[in-house]
């Protein structure tokens, strides 16, 4: 059946892993003629995708990671949510562990040596497809990546608010049924985590005053790629 445990808390992760993995700025720039890895700061990202092929591609890009991470989450909720029998943590496991692995397929690509990028776009859409526990603090903080990032200019600073506020708003956002949700507490705390991580080389710039801003034709060469 659709809903064994070695299906939902395996076969599923696994595929949404290799989702995950499918480095669309890479594909996209190749299908220009441009090695993406190799241009600006040789992250694979809608940023520098955005500046090495034009913004509406960066945006297309865009669109597309998050939807690596929206599309398997949907998918699997759908599936878990009315089954009947399965205990709720182990709903939540199928679900949280969908989003794992196609967080983890972007930032530790198999097809790139398992490198990949910083995860904040495919981690938006996960967010948005945990309905309804995850999905109103990810559209607050979608809200604030806009604002920080047109105010900054710098799409690095508004990925890191948007992060920091993401928590403390699905605590709020959860607070009756906190004691049900811990798995997602933990799991929101874990991806927060993960995005500062590979977002280090960029605090390190923007406390330095170096972080390149949007808009210019700056490129920094040296940007930790992801």
């Amino acid at each position: 059946m659709i809903d064994h445990p070695l299906i939902l808390l395996g076969l599923f992760p696994l595929a949404a892993y290799v989702i995950g993995s499918t480095p669309f700025g890479v594909l996209l720039a190749r299908s220009k003629g441009v090695d993406l890895r190799a241009v600006g700061s040789g992250n694979i990202g809608a940023t520098n995708c955005g500046r090495a092929l034009g913004r509406k591609w960066g945006y297309f890009c865009f669109a597309l990671d998050v939807s690596k991470g929206l599309i398997p989450v949907l998918v699997v909720g759908a599936i878990v949510r009315p089954a009947a029998g399965v205990p709720e943590l182990w709903k939540q496991a199928a679900w949280l562990l969908v989003g794992c692995g196609a967080i983890a397929g972007h930032v530790f690509s198999f097809w790139l040596r398992f490198g990949g990028g910083k995860g904040v776009a495919t981690a938006l859409g996960v967010v948005l497809g945990v309905w309804p526990y995850f999905t109103f603090a990810g559209l607050i903080a979608l809200g604030l990546w806009i604002a920080v990032t047109l105010w900054s200019r710098y799409v690095s600073l508004g990925s890191l608010v948007a992060a920091t506020a993401f928590l403390p708003t699905f605590a709020l956002l959860n607070w009756g049924r906190a004691a049900r949700l811990w798995p997602m507490g933990a799991f929101a705390a874990a991806m927060v985590a993960l995005i500062f991580v590979r977002h280090r080389a960029n605090i390190r710039r923007l406390l330095t005053g170096t972080e390149n801003k949007i808009g210019t034709k700056k490129l920094d060469a040296v940007e930790a790629k992801g």
